[in-house]
C-alpha cells in the first residue's frame, strides 16, 4: 500500500517523464532549417534544401513544393524518403543530372533546384503544412510562407534558421543570412535528443527528485 511519501516520490517521477516528454514534442514536427536555392555559379547538383527533427521520424510521403510568388502555382512537388538519422539533420541535395550531387553529407538526391525569390517552399504532409519559408520581395505577388517573408539572398548565400528547435512562425525573424551554408550542420543545443536517451534522463530526472526528499 502506497504510503503519503511514496505517493509524493510517484508524482514527482511522473511530472519528470512528462517534462521531458515534452521537450521531446517540441522537434516531433520537422522543419525547414537552411535552403541554398542560388549557387554561386550552376545550381545544377549544387542547391540544398535541409530539414531537422526528431531522429527517427520517416519522412517517406512527405512533399517539399515550390510555390511561384508571382502567380501561386506549384511549380515544383517533390517526393521526399527516408528517415532523420540521429544528429536531427537531412539534407536533400539537387541531382546534378546523373543521380548524382556536388552537396555534401547529403540523405537524399532529389530535383530542388528552386526559383529565386520571391518565391515559397513548403513543408508537407498530405493536406498539413508542417512548415513553409517565403523569401524575397512579394509586394503584390503570393506570399505562401509564414509571417512575414525572409531575404531574398545573394548568389552562393542561403537562409538557415537562427535556431532549428525553434519555430515561431516568422520567416524573417526565424532566418538569417549565411554566406557560407552548411548543410549537415546546426548549432549543438539544437540538436535533438533520440528516445532512447529522453527515457534515460526521464529517469534520471525522477531518480533525483526521490534522492532529494530522502535528503
Amino acid at each position: 500500500m502506497f504510503t503519503r511519501k511514496s505517493r509524493r516520490r510517484v508524482t514527482q517521477f511522473v511530472l519528470a517523464c512528462a517534462g521531458v516528454s515534452a521537450l521531446a514534442g517540441v522537434h516531433a514536427r520537422p522543419v525547414i532549417s537552411e535552403v541554398l536555392y542560388d549557387a554561386a555559379g550552376t545550381d545544377n547538383g549544387n542547391v540544398f534544401v535541409e530539414l531537422f527533427g526528431t531522429p527517427g521520424t520517416l519522412l517517406d510521403g512527405l512533399l517539399l513544393e515550390g510555390v511561384n510568388g508571382a502567380d501561386g502555382n506549384i511549380y515544383r512537388s517533390v517526393m521526399l524518403a527516408g528517415t532523420i538519422p540521429s544528429d536531427g539533420v537531412f539534407v536533400v541535395g539537387d541531382d546534378s543530372g546523373d543521380g548524382t550531387s556536388l552537396v555534401s553529407g547529403i540523405d537524399l538526391i532529389r530535383e530542388v533546384d528552386w526559383q529565386n525569390g520571391p518565391d515559397s517552399i513548403v513543408l508537407r504532409s498530405g493536406t498539413i503544412i508542417l512548415d513553409a519559408l517565403g523569401y524575397g520581395d512579394f509586394g503584390s505577388g503570393v506570399f505562401a510562407g509564414e509571417g512575414s517573408a525572409a531575404p531574398d539572398v545573394l548568389a552562393g548565400s542561403s537562409l538557415a534558421r537562427i535556431d532549428p528547435a525553434v519555430d515561431t512562425h516568422n520567416n524573417l525573424l526565424d532566418f538569417m543570412v549565411l554566406d557560407l551554408p552548411t548543410p549537415g550542420s546546426v548549432p549543438v543545443s539544437a540538436v535533438p535528443l533520440p528516445p532512447a536517451v529522453l527515457l534515460f534522463l526521464s529517469g534520471i530526472l525522477g531518480l533525483a527528485g526521490i534522492a532529494r526528499k530522502r535528503g
